[in-house]
């Protein structure tokens, strides 16, 4: 269906695109990877998010953080990067880390050895992560690119942010698909939540406003085994 809205089909699992003049694969599992730099970068994660909910008398499927970490293990796999960014709400809450079982922590730890691995604090962890690796940073620039969790208001080029989880809706004969994606105008780019237990915001809600340029926005939305590129004039509210 993301064929019949007039997606260009950017490759099997990754799409190019370029924000500020860097050149990117936006990976299908959501994940975007700068070659030149052999770098790798995530946006939320919520790990522990159901151990959270939990501890609130509201009870999800406590495989939230395995799945997540089982994909990342992935793409690192894949990609083999030397620098790893996490791009805010790594963890679902300030003692999300403090929770994290052994077990999860040696993944981590794993994943994370002999590579560069940079959190940025977001608002659900403020904090730097309780004894886990890597270096806690409110934002990171590379080159003309800057990596922070929230994206600022207004024109920001070759920002790359997280927070806002977004998704592209379609509609083609009378059914509707809605899926996670990169959201960017070549200037900046918005990721899409990383972990198992996110949601999505529409990228045409108001909370996007401003950010874009729109006649040269493109959502670059995660299909099953591909990335899809949908202009503007495909994406329906909702």
């Amino acid at each position: 269906m993301l064929a019949e809205a007039g997606a260009e089909a950017t490759g099997a699992d990754v799409g190019w695109t370029e924000i500020a003049g860097a050149r990117a694969l936006c990976d299908r599992r959501g994940a975007l990877f700068f070659a030149d730099h052999r770098m790798l970068v995530v946006s939320d994660l919520h790990l522990e998010k159901g151990s959270s909910y939990a501890r609130r008398g509201v009870f999800l499927p406590p495989y939230d953080t395995a799945a997540t970490l089982d994909r990342l293990e992935a793409v690192i796999a894949d990609h083999r990067p030397d620098i790893v960014i996490s791009l805010g709400d790594s963890f679902h809450d300030r003692t999300a880390s403090a929770r994290l079982p052994d077990l999860f922590r040696e993944r981590i730890a794993a994943m994370a050895e002999g590579r560069d691995w940079f959190w940025v604090t977001g608002n659900h962890d403020p904090d730097a992560p309780e004894g886990l690796p890597g270096r806690s940073v409110r934002e990171i620039a590379v080159d003309r690119l800057v990596f922070r969790h929230e994206p600022l208001a207004g024109r920001a080029d070759g920002e790359i942010a997280g927070h806002l989880h977004p998704g592209a809706r379609i509609v083609r004969r009378g059914r509707s698909v809605r899926r996670a994606c990169f959201a960017g105008d070549g200037r900046r780019m918005v990721m899409p939540a990383f972990g198992a237990l996110t949601g999505t915001l529409n990228v045409l809600d108001r909370a996007y406003s401003g950010l874009f340029d729109w006649p040269a926005f493109r959502a670059h939305a995660l299909g099953a085994k591909r990335v899809y590129t949908l202009a503007a004039s495909a994406l329906r509210p909702g």
